[in-house]
């Protein structure tokens, strides 16, 4: 007799479903045998189903089985595939009676030696393709039970053990499905407040535009002048999420196996701060079997890249893309995937190596040679990609002991979000969040300049040498700007601060 259990693969972001077939055949007794494509992961689940199912007081057969997963010509990895692969082989060799309707149903879940169940990686993926295939029921591990119940009209069952699953199945002892959950994307707690930022108003207000518009943004100056406290205090003037966005959210971090034990679904934006010395494939995603790196991790949020001169330039290059696009391609041998990746990109970096050039205070030690090879550690095109460029210079004593109350996180998300639903009026029918994810021709659709700013960005043009990415990425970031001060036009101020944050030199 031979059965069929469905489960599903995780592909990317993505999903698709697996037949898991069983059969018993003559041939030498104990033989158990996997094929379908299966990884290590999945060859090794030989023994932990053949110790679930005697932990669970259950004969395993002795008779040759045999264990398909189709189709045969995809890639299978991980060991959500044990407790398919058990509940096939029980139902095959008669040794459970299922009364469900197995064409409905998905199973998931990796076995324990004991036949308890535990978490695996990617349940969000499936379960929304799931659904899309006609399933009504699927079974995962309890830790992944919330995650699934992210689907709306999908019975989730969790389960514990192997046990508790056979006895659901024949009727005898019932599971109870989880109720659904409404999610609170606001109050959330707050690591980093801008009133806690003395002094630098300039750079506080480069945040807010950067945060209102989705830009990037650079930020330079001299060692301790509060570069990397300020960048962390971008999530908490950024809006809320909806629940579009976590849901895109959450199905990245669960492929990427970074979602807690506490929390199913990703409430705030993501902050990610790799180290200098991370590598390419950690950056941008990939792997033997395609992982989401820290760019796509980032998605909707921040990605601060500290000591941003110390990166690798290669490392670096890797950025050039998904900047312009919001997306990374991953080509490798087992397939070629994408992953979004539109991320606020905020870096920090020291004039020189020394850090303190240009400082009133202190001598810069560095050689002119050695202060330009440093800046030169950054390609051109990757500085063109940044449309706010800053100088964070030191902070005075005066400034630092002052008790006088800063602008706090609250406010300023106020204005931000203002600015936000003025983008998402404008952008209704376009496909576009916010004003740096316009397309050339959309720029010049929705940011039209009268003939005075037309000349000021004339001449700019011309004097400082911009490419045109940069003159495209000035009419954004003036866009932006005029949309946090309630402008329906953009004026000649608006293009006047948007060119000062253009770098000096070209």
């Amino acid at each position: 007799m031979s059965s069929k259990i469905l489960s599903a693969a995780v592909i990317g972001l993505n999903a698709e479903l697996v037949e898991v077939e069983a059969d018993t055949a003559n041939g030498p007794w104990g033989q158990f045998t996997v094929v379908g494509l299966p990884d290590a992961a999945i060859s090794e689940s030989r023994e932990r189903v053949r110790s679930a199912v005697k932990n669970s007081d259950l004969p395993f057969p002795k008779r040759k089985v045999i264990v398909n997963l189709a189709p045969a010509d995809l890639r299978k990895q991980g060991p959500s595939y044990d407790l398919p692969i058990a509940i096939s082989i029980l139902h095959a060799t008669s040794r459970i009676f299922i009364n469900d309707n197995l064409e409905e149903t998905l199973f998931i879940g990796e076995l324990a030696l004991n036949g308890s169940l535990r978490p695996v990686n990617g349940v969000l993926p499936i379960a929304i393709y799931a659904k899309t295939k006609g399933v009504k029921k699927i079974f995962v591990p309890t830790l992944n039970a919330k995650e699934a119940k992210l689907v709306g009209d999908l019975e989730v069952y969790p389960v514990g053990t192997l046990t508790e699953l056979i006895l659901h199945l024949e009727g005898k002892r019932a599971i109870e499905p989880i109720p659904a959950s409404d999610f609170d994307f606001s109050n959330l707690e707050i690591s980093f407040d801008m009133a806690h930022i003395r002094g630098q108003e300039h750079v506080k207000r480069a945040m807010e535009i950067a945060a209102a518009g989705a830009h990037n943004m650079l930020m330079s100056g001299p060692p301790g002048s509060g570069k990397t406290l300020i960048a962390r205090t971008m999530p908490s003037i950024l809006p809320d999420l909806i629940l579009e966005e976590a849901l895109e959210l959450t199905k990245i971090y669960s492929v990427a196996g970074q979602l807690t034990e506490n929390a199913s679904l990703v409430k705030s934006r993501p902050f990610r701060s790799p180290h200098h010395t991370a590598s390419g494939v950690a950056l941008v995603g990939g792997g033997t079997w395609p992982r989401p790196g820290e760019i796509s991790l980032a998605h909707r949020g921040v990605l601060f890249l500290d000591e941003f001169a110390e990166f690798p330039r290669q490392v670096l290059e890797n950025l050039r893309q998904p900047l312009e696009e919001g997306i990374i391609h991953v080509s490798r041998a087992a397939g070629n995937l994408s992953f979004p990746a539109k991320f606020i990109l905020i870096a920090a970096m020291n004039p020189c190596p020394c850090g303190y050039l240009g400082d009133p205070e202190k001598n810069c030690i560095c050689s002119p040679s050695q202060a330009v090879n440093y800046r030169k550690k950054i390609s051109g095109p990757i500085m063109d990609r940044i449309d706010l460029h800053i100088d964070v210079p030191r902070i005075k004593f005066d400034k630092l002991t002052s008790l006088s109350a800063s602008e706090d996180s609250k406010t300023i998300k106020a204005r931000v979000n203002r600015a936000r639903a003025i983008q998402k009026e404008r952008f209704k029918n376009s496909g576009f969040i916010t004003n740096s994810e316009m397309t050339s021709e959309a720029t010049k659709g929705f940011c039209g300049l009268d003939n005075t700013s037309a000349n000021l960005l004339r001449n700019a043009v011309n004097q400082m040498h911009l490419s045109a990415r940069a003159y495209f990425r000035i009419l954004k970031l003036a866009r932006t700007i005029a949309d946090l001060a309630g402008e329906e036009k953009i004026l000649v101020s608006h293009l006047a601060e948007a060119l000062q944050y253009r770098p000096r030199l070209e």
